[in-house]
């Protein structure tokens, strides 16, 4: 997880719950400063490999060594194994670990089901480890069993730190995996950084940024490390194009570090900024026919899964440098997104505009690490206001964190299989219209989730249909009936365990601090889910899209009433959604499952509001507004405000971030050290990038305020129908026989 660090300042916590009157809902003028919509630093000089050859010969390389190459029939033409369709990518100690638990997980359950050679001893030591207990127990995994396979997809899995000892780490905490688990396990590739840096960096996002930035500036052919040009080329050169089959890539990394912080968001705008710049790349017909392949390619998605440090706790203080790291990485990423999805001016629509416009990834799903906490605490302990706790196991949190964030990884990568088990009457009873429904492929994830992503999750043990009965429909009675009420209500609850299924329930960040959301639950419970309990914060009344995945088990049908429940909570609990998207997987695990991607909505939430604030204040501040909170009301005003003040925004902060009050030590001293590196690594002086221009800017701070009024102003416009009779309604009118003409005999 995040570095641990010392106690350091503690963060105070601003909530923003206030009421929008009409007069805060007026739009936001499309022409705003020339500033907001021109990029602040130098243009991008990443390296992309053009030559369509070499990244195809790279390709095949890759693919050589992570694929296992099929077995043909001796006349038979070879047909070559197509990549994963998902990709992950851990950066950092924490989002290494994290992505290597993930494919321990997805490898050992494919063991068990291929029923792979397995001794007691290594089955004792696996189930000791929580989240693989909860994978065997949500698949039904038993030594003993022989059950038929769930769909399960091996994801590529690549590793990146700024470690000299990244493999040394990797095979260390892979041993609980098994002891020849990364010789087994062949779509893991670990990208060895250490010729370029190999000390981190710091617990400085800004120079974990300068280090990767370093990195794919400089030509591939260059690195000393051979593997280096061939996952680049999978990576970045080829994403979405027909030889590279990845569709979905997921970047795991924690906020308040250097390295994942810092390393994540520019390897993700390498990523974009290859694929835009093919976008506009129109390869000749004699090209596509000389190589076979097509650069009209398919869309990806992308997303960060980002996690969010501790901010307060009832016994411990955390440090505050975790708060400024991940605040940092808030803004950049508010601005970016601001600049890509609502800064768009006519003009400006050419092709190096919109590449200048680009952001690391199409969502970034955000876990609070803060509120793990609440799976360790019992039951009477949270609802006890007296209650005076013990120091929480940082140690058990990470676990806690970690497990949650597999399951839902888990869940994506199994959410890949095709519905087919229900047809258009059963969504047309249950109210819903099966253009609504989708699996997880990448189409249309890049349509319906973008900007920050807050996570809901809840599963349930279920009947299925007994097989020893050979009448359709007739199910175990032994067992209990779905509650879809309180599957719904535990999805966006504190995270708790559920003690059938050992899994980590609940919403990934919380949407106000913990007593008051607590309180609002036990209320929306009480009355029998009134969702007006709940509906008027934030992060249920502004969030502007939700997609619904309900993992079924094989042979269990879900009751279109059931279904139909869920509709309607969805509905009332998220008013002024305007996109609401459904996915049926079935097959994909042995308990019933829901998750709820909830767009947008979450960067109003207490803790994403606190850690900006934490952040502007640190490194923006004039010294006069850096030790009160008097910058933490005017953030909240100029979010609420009719009109956004930027004149009384620029008289509180300085030109751009300060990168020593994070570092704590002569940032003079330390810029030309690495840029040093800079020069000696890539020699051409035109791609020379300083560390100063990496710095976040005024405009950065102001273009995530532009982001969040935008999110806080979010409505839908109900539809009216429009008819050619003027002031007279449908139901008005009436057939002449109905009006007293008498009807033909």
């Amino acid at each position: 997880m995040a570095n641990k660090a010392k106690s350091g300042n503690k963060t105070t916590k601003h909530t923003i719950e206030p009421t929008i009157s009409d007069t805060t809902l007026s739009e936001e003028s499309p022409a705003k400063s020339k500033a907001l919509v021109e990029k602040t630093i130098s243009d991008y000089n990443y390296f992309t490999e053009d030559d369509l050859n070499k990244i195809l010969k790279n390709l095949d390389v890759l693919r050589g060594h992570v694929l296992p190459k099929p077995i043909t029939a001796e006349n038979a033409e070879p047909v070559e194994p197509n990549f994963p369709s998902v990709c992950l990518i851990g950066l950092g100690r924490c989002g290494s670990n994290i992505a290597l638990d993930v494919a321990t997980l997805v490898h050992n359950a494919r063991v068990f089901y291929l029923n792979d050679f397995h001794d007691v001893e290594e089955k004792h030591k696996e189930k000791n480890r929580k989240a693989l207990n909860w994978i065997q127990r949500s698949l039904k995994i038993q030594p003993d069993e022989d059950l038929q396979p769930v769909f399960l997809i091996e994801p590529l899995v690549m590793l990146g730190d700024l470690d000299k000892d990244i493999r040394g780490r990797i095979q260390f905490s892979a041993k609980n995996g098994g002891i020849n688990f990364l010789n087994e396990y062949s779509k893991l590739k670990i990208m060895d950084l250490s010729e370029v840096h190999a000390g981190g960096a710091g617990n400085a996002p800004i120079l974990g940024q300068y280090l990767a930035k370093v990195i794919l500036n400089k030509e591939t052919d260059k690195f000393s490390n051979e593997d280096w040009k061939f996952i680049h080329s999978y990576l970045i050169d080829s994403c979405g194009i027909k030889a590279n089959q990845s569709r979905l890539y997921f970047y795991i990394f924690s906020a308040g570090g250097g390295t994942g912080s810092g390393m994540a968001s520019e390897f993700g705008l390498a990523q974009q900024y290859s694929y835009m710049s093919k976008t506009f790349d129109i390869r000749t017909e004699q090209e596509m026919q000389a190589h076979n392949q097509s650069f009209v390619f398919e869309p990806i998605f992308t997303s960060g899964i980002c996690i969010l440090p501790n901010i307060t706790h009832r016994t411990a203080e955390m440090s505050e440098a975790l708060h400024i790291n991940a605040g940092r990485l808030l803004c950049k990423y508010l601005s970016e997104e601001w600049n890509f999805s609502y800064s768009m001016d006519n003009d400006d629509s050419n092709s190096e505009s919109i590449k200048k416009r680009i952001r690391p990834w199409n969502a970034m799903m955000l876990i609070s690490n803060d509120i793990m906490r609440y799976a360790e605490e019992t039951d009477e302990a949270s609802i006890n206001d007296n209650y005076s706790g013990q120091f929480i196991d940082v140690n058990a949190m990470e676990k806690h964190a970690n497990q949650y964030i597999s399951q839902q990884i888990f869940n994506i990568l199994t959410a890949q299989a095709v519905t087919t088990d229900y047809d258009e009457n059963y969504f047309r009873r249950a109210g819903i219209d099966i253009g609504e429904t989708i699996r997880l492929d990448a189409n249309d994830l890049f349509m319906s989730l973008a900007g920050p992503i807050a996570v809901a999750y809840a599963e349930s043990v279920v009947k299925v249909r007994d097989a020893s009965d050979s009448r359709l429909g007739i199910l175990d009675r032994n067992k209990e009936e779905l509650d879809i009420d309180d599957l719904f209500f535990r999805s966006i609850d504190l995270p708790h365990f559920n003690k059938d299924t050992t899994a980590i329930e609940g919403i990934s960040l919380l949407p106000v601090e913990s007593k008051r959301y607590r309180a609002a639950l036990k209320k929306y419970k009480e009355s029998g889910y009134d969702a007006s309990h709940l509906r008027d914060l934030h992060f249920f009344k502004n969030c502007s899209s939700v997609v619904s995945i309900v993992s079924l088990p094989k042979d269990y049908k879900l009751s279109y009433m059931d279904l139909n429940k869920l509709k309607h909570h969805l509905n009332s609990l998220f008013p002024n959604t305007t996109l609401k998207r459904f996915a049926l997987v079935i097959g994909a695990s042995a308990n019933l499952s829901l998750t709820t991607l909830v767009a947008k909505s979450p960067c109003l939430s207490d803790d994403f509001l606190t850690l900006i604030v934490s952040y502007i204040k640190r490194c923006f501040a004039k010294e006069s507004y850096g030790f009160d909170d008097t910058l933490d009301k005017a953030i909240v005003e100029f979010i609420k405000a009719p009109e956004f003040d930027e004149a009384k925004l620029e008289s509180m902060l300085e030109e751009f971030e300060n990168p020593a009050k994070i570092l704590d030590t002569n940032w003079f001293a330390i810029k030309p050290m690495y840029e040093k590196k800079y020069r000696e690594l890539i020699h051409d002086e035109s791609k020379f990038t300083s560390i100063n221009d990496i710095r976040l800017s005024i405009s950065s701070v102001k273009q995530a305020i532009y982001y969040l009024r935008k999110i806080y102003r979010h409505r839908i416009g109900k539809t009216n129908v429009i008819s050619l009779y003027n002031n007279v309604s449908m139901s008005d009118e009436q057939p002449a026989e109905k009006k007293g003409t008498p009807k033909k005999s």
